[in-house]
Formats: C-alpha cells, sequence, structure tokens
C-alpha cells in the first residue's frame, strides 16, 4: 500500500475521532469511526472500492499489532504482575507498610512525582514502576485514579523528553542526527527551552503540595476523598480488573516491591544489552539506548518479575500453583479494554500518518508559510501540538517534524533552530497529553485503573494551562532568545492562571 497525499482532507478522520471521543466518552467506537473514514478517504484517492477498504482496515490492524506485539504481550504480562501481587497480598502489606512512612496524601503524591523523575530511562517502563509501587498507598489515602493517572502521565513524557539518558532522548537524537545535524548537542540545548516539560513537572509539584484542583479532576478528589469512591465507575468500566479480590494477610511489602525491583533491573539490563552496550567496544549508554528494543527488554523484565513472583509466592502458600496460573488468565483478561484500545490507536496512526499522509501536509505547512523568524517557534509549538494530537504520538511527530524544522531554520533562521526544536519537543508532548488516541496515554489509565475517558477529559484543562504558559513562553523566546527571561515568564502566566482557574474550578468542565 503506497502512501498517497490527500492534502486538508487528511484531517478529517482525527476530527472525527476527537470530537466523537470527547462528546460520547466512547473511545472505541470512535476510533473504529475515524479509522473507517481514513480507509475511505484512501480507497477514494486510490480509486478502489467499499470491499477494498474494508480488506484496508484489517490488513494496517494486522501490520500494527505485528510491529507492537512486544508491547502486547507486555501489557498482558503487566495485567497478570499486578493480579498476582495483589491476590498474593503484596499490595495489601506494602500500602500498610507504606502508610506507615507516608503520612499524608500530599506526601504520597509527592513520593509518586519523584519516582517517576528518577524512573524516567522510559515512559512505558516509567508508568508500569510508579504505578505498580504506587497505586497501593494512593488507594489507602483516597487519590483518586484519575489523579493518580494524571500524576503518572506527567512524569512519563514531559520527563523523559529531557532525560538526556533515556530511550526518548536517543530516539529525538537521531531524529536530529538525521537532519545534518549534532544530535546530542542540540537535544542537551533544547532542555532549557523545553518549556511545556519542565512547567509540566513544576504544575505538578504545585498541584500534589497545595489543594488548586479545577474542573472534572476536582469532582473525582471530593468524590474519592468524601465517599471512598476512587474510580466512579458509574462513569464507564474501569481499566484494570476487580478491586474486590481475596488476598492473602501472610505477604510482606517485600511481596511487591522485590517483583518491582527484578522487574527495573532485568529491563535496564536487557535495554542495554539489546542495545550492545556489552558486545561492542567503544559504545556509550546513550549509544546503546539509542539501538535499544525496549518493548522486548520490557517484556523480559516482565516475564522475569512474574517467574520470580511465582518463587516467592507459591512455596510459602501465599497463593497456590493453580490459583497462580488461574490469577495470571485473570490479569490478563483485565487487559482486554486496554489491548482494543491501543490496537485501533495504532491503526488510525498508520492509516492518518502514513496512508492518507496527515504528518506530510502538517508538515508542508510549516515549510511554505512565510512567517517572521521571531514567531517560528510559537508556530512549531502549535503545530507540533495539533499533529501530536491527531496522531497520538509524540515520537511519529518527532519523526515528521523535526527534519522540516531543521531545514526551514538552516535556510530562514539559522538562530531559532535550537528554540524551534525545542518547541517540536515541547508541542509533541503537549498533543500526546491531550490524545484519547496516545498510547501513552491508554498506559497512564490502565496502570491507574480509571476509566480511559475519564483521565483524558480531567487532564485536558491541565494540560491546556501548562500550553497556555508554554505558548507565552515561545513568544518571549523568540523575542529575546534567552531561556531565563522566557521561562519567568512563562511560569508567571501559569502561576497567575493556576491561582484564579482554581478559584473558579466548579465551572471549567469537558
Amino acid at each position: 500500500m503506497d502512501p498517497i497525499y490527500t492534502g486538508m482532507i487528511s484531517v478529517i478522520p482525527q476530527i472525527i475521532t476527537i470530537f466523537l471521543a470527547i462528546v460520547t466518552r466512547e473511545v472505541v467506537v470512535s476510533l473504529l469511526l475515524g479509522i473507517i473514514s481514513g480507509s475511505l478517504i484512501y480507497c477514494a484517492y486510490a480509486g478502489s472500492n467499499l470491499l477494498q477498504a474494508i480488506k484496508l482496515i484489517f490488513v494496517v490492524m494486522a501490520k500494527s499489532i505485528g510491529e507492537n506485539v512486544f508491547i502486547i504481550i507486555f501489557i498482558s504480562m503487566l495485567g497478570a504482575l499486578v493480579r498476582v501481587i495483589t491476590v498474593a497480598g503484596g499490595a495489601k502489606a506494602y500500602a500498610k507498610w507504606a502508610s506507615e512512612r507516608l503520612k499524608s496524601r500530599k506526601i504520597v503524591q509527592i513520593a509518586t512525582v519523584l519516582l517517576g523523575i528518577f524512573l524516567s530511562i522510559d515512559d512505558y517502563f516509567n508508568c508500569l514502576a510508579v504505578g505498580t509501587v504506587m497505586r497501593p498507598i494512593a488507594d489507602k489515602y483516597r487519590i483518586s485514579r484519575v489523579k493518580f493517572a494524571y500524576i503518572i502521565a506527567s512524569m512519563a513524557a514531559p520527563v523523559c523528553v529531557i532525560a538526556p539518558i533515556s530511550s526518548w532522548a536517543a530516539y529525538i537524537v537521531s531524529c536530529i542526527d538525521s537532519a545534518g545535524l549534532d544530535g546530542m548537542t542540540l537535544f542537551i540545548g533544547t532542555i532549557p527551552y523545553n518549556f511545556y516539560a519542565l512547567l509540566t513537572v513544576i504544575f505538578v509539584f504545585v498541584l500534589c503540595c497545595g489543594d488548586f484542583d479545577f474542573g472534572l479532576m476536582k469532582e473525582f478528589e471530593d468524590m474519592a476523598v468524601n465517599h471512598g469512591n476512587l474510580s466512579c465507575c458509574d462513569r464507564g468500566s474501569e481499566i484494570g480488573g476487580d478491586d474486590n479480590v481475596k488476598m492473602s494477610d501472610k505477604a510482606t511489602a517485600w511481596d511487591l516491591l522485590l517483583p518491582v525491583v527484578v522487574l527495573v533491573v532485568v529491563s535496564i539490563f536487557v535495554m542495554l544489552e539489546t542495545g550492545g552496550f556489552f558486545s561492542a567496544k567503544n559504545i556509550s549508554i546513550q549509544q546503546a539506548l539509542s539501538g535499544t528494543d525496549s518493548g522486548l527488554s520490557i517484556t523480559i523484565g516482565a516475564v522475569v518479575s512474574l517467574t520470580v513472583s511465582l518463587v516467592m509466592f507459591v512455596p510459602r502458600k501465599l497463593i497456590s500453583f493453580k490459583g497462580f496460573m488461574e490469577e495470571i488468565n485473570q490479569g490478563i483478561k483485565s487487559m482486554a479494554s486496554t489491548f482494543i484500545i491501543l490496537v485501533l490507536a495504532w491503526t488510525m496512526s498508520e492509516v492518518c500518518g502514513n496512508l492518507i499522509c496527515t504528518g506530510k501536509y502538517i508538515g508542508d505547512m510549516v515549510t511554505d508559510c512565510s512567517i517572521e523568524a521571531a514567531y517560528i517557534p510559537t508556530f512549531v509549538f502549535i503545530l507540533a501540538g495539533v499533529l501530536s494530537l491527531s496522531l497520538g504520538t509524540s515520537w511519529g511527530t518527532f519523526g515528521i517534524l523535526i527534519p522540516v524544522v531543521a531545514t526551514v531554520c538552516k535556510s530562514l533562521s539559522p538562530e531559532m533552530m535550537l528554540i524551534s526544536l525545542s518547541a517540536t519537543l515541547s508541542g509533541a508532548v503537549f498533543g500526546d497529553h491531550c490524545s484519547p488516541i496516545s498510547d501513552t496515554m491508554v498506559l497512564s489509565s490502565t496502570v491507574a485503573g480509571c476509566n480511559h475517558m475519564d483521565h483524558v477529559l480531567a487532564q485536558m484543562p491541565y494540560a491546556g494551562v501548562v500550553a497556555i504558559a508554554s505558548f507565552i513562553g515561545f513568544i518571549a523566546a523568540g523575542f529575546t532568545e534567552n531561556a531565563l527571561i522566557s521561562i519567568i515568564v512563562s511560569s508567571l502566566v501559569m502561576s497567575v492562571s493556576l491561582f484564579f482557574i482554581s478559584r473558579e474550578g466548579n465551572k471549567i468542565r469537558l
């Protein structure tokens, strides 16, 4: 199937999907209609019939599953691991142990943020480890699942995109290198100008330390604190399985911590091994991460962790061998909704990003626009956000826009190169943070155990506040070319916005 450039019409499937997802809160149906519309557009331009359009959907879906098979296996193992740890009593024992040390909701939320920053090597890996370790104690202190999902998501992509030692940094460097530039030097230089990522971390810290929640998030928090309703299941089916399971009373906190530690250590080791760190000479950790297979690595880590759990739980009779196998089955079943959403999101991204060339259309907009040099970063930030929102992928946006932005800045305004690349990274993460078809958003809601669209809709206003402040920051950066002045300006905008919005928060809803 060869790509076909369809121009402005290529954005129709994304508009349909995002609009329906927000209005109906049914992400599966919305994705299906978006995929169908994209397939019909492709076949109309190719001169094919309706039967070919239907065939195209399943061909692309099969291809997407094949390319992401390790992620599917990983999520299966995630569901199984969380389930057996819960039934064996590890989560319950850990919550009791941690509650003796983390003695307030604020401290638990801050600890979640700090752990997310510490484990910033990969966004999937980050979501899994932080979610598994902190969810039992978050539940104990009645932190709503939606708020917990927001914290996890905010410590995944926004932190990974500014972490020099991460799978994200490795990929971004490779994209910059492919444009004929010094990738690592430029990536390090983008960090002070990556306003959305930096402000998101600050924003989350402020929310964790003070009572500033607003909009839909405040409703979820009020229901959790006042009524103990953590997941608000009346708004939709909860992803992650049944919490009302019979748990062993003989477990200790190590029955949760040790499997997670094994998962972390094994995953990092395999990431380095698959990247050639142990086999090739004179290869740095950064170079190894650039060539690693993170999907395979975290899958192996999850399988080893599950095996360690078997050895820990069954001989001590925390759970029988038959029960262990039954709970693995139940854990995998609990991820069915996640599988469906992810497969549809991957299919949507393939149809729009590669077949009807949405990315090329938006990239051409950057190339063709005649704009004053000082406004290039702001323009790029908006376009990157729109593209990432529509495709549901930060990495796809990096791959499409970084070469285009580099080419435009080389010819029109070399002095704007660094700031414009930063704007690309910031905009891509912002769009990813608002997209109902983002795989990172899906995984965050899965690990937190909340309804996916509740997570998306509650997070959007928060992401929007940070994005507006970032927008102002890039305007300032375009004129001053000074990172410190720009971050101060954007921080002030965010602080003032948060103060006034939090006072009127009950009026802000999606």
